[in-house]
């Protein structure tokens, strides 16, 4: 038999997705509002995966991530989705005909990268309030691979690339706490 022990803390980053580079810094903030500072941001790629975001979003889309220095327990996934999703409400269009920004919300720990979303399937595990976490990369045999539901951009080299370089700034951090 198992004994339940807590949990070492997450390295938490989010995903975000506009077309408005100017709004970028303005959500950076916001989210360091809630998350403490920023310790890293991934370079602008155009977004290339689904038009899905076009009609709400426009197009001409980027993806990019923003990490967060402090480390957090993977428990506070749900409040931080919730906060990111009022984000998004402030950066609505005046007109109200649409987001000007899209925020994911994730951790990653030693084994796996984590992701907040409000729709289920049949992959995903109901945390509460409306929120589920999808576990959507896994690290083994030195790197991050992907599952069949993985979204295609978490995929891309460029978000490898930034999800190995934060688990090496995690892996340090943790080893400073112990």
């Amino acid at each position: 038999m198992g004994t339940p022990q807590e949990l070492k803390p997450a390295k938490y980053f989010a995903a975000f997705l506009t077309s408005d580079v100017a709004l970028v810094p303005l959500v950076q903030n916001e989210l360091g509002a809630i998350l403490g500072a920023i310790d890293g941001q991934s370079e602008l790629v155009a977004w290339t995966a689904s038009k899905f975001y076009e009609r709400g979003m426009g197009a001409n889309l980027l993806r990019g991530f923003f990490s967060f220095a402090a480390l957090r327990s993977p428990a506070e996934l749900t409040a931080l989705k919730l906060a990111s999703q009022r984000i998004e409400e402030r950066f609505r269009r005046q007109d109200g005909d649409g987001r000007q920004v899209n925020l994911d919300p994730g951790y990653l720990d030693s084994f796996k990268v984590v992701l907040a979303l409000t729709k289920n399937a049949n992959q995903r595990i109901y945390l509460n309030r409306g929120i589920y976490a999808a576990a959507t990369l896994f690290y083994h045999s030195g790197g991050f691979h992907g599952l069949p539901y993985t979204y295609a951009d978490y995929l891309w080299p460029e978000t490898l690339a930034f999800l190995t370089r934060l688990r090496a700034v995690y892996l340090e951090q943790l080893r400073q706490i112990s």
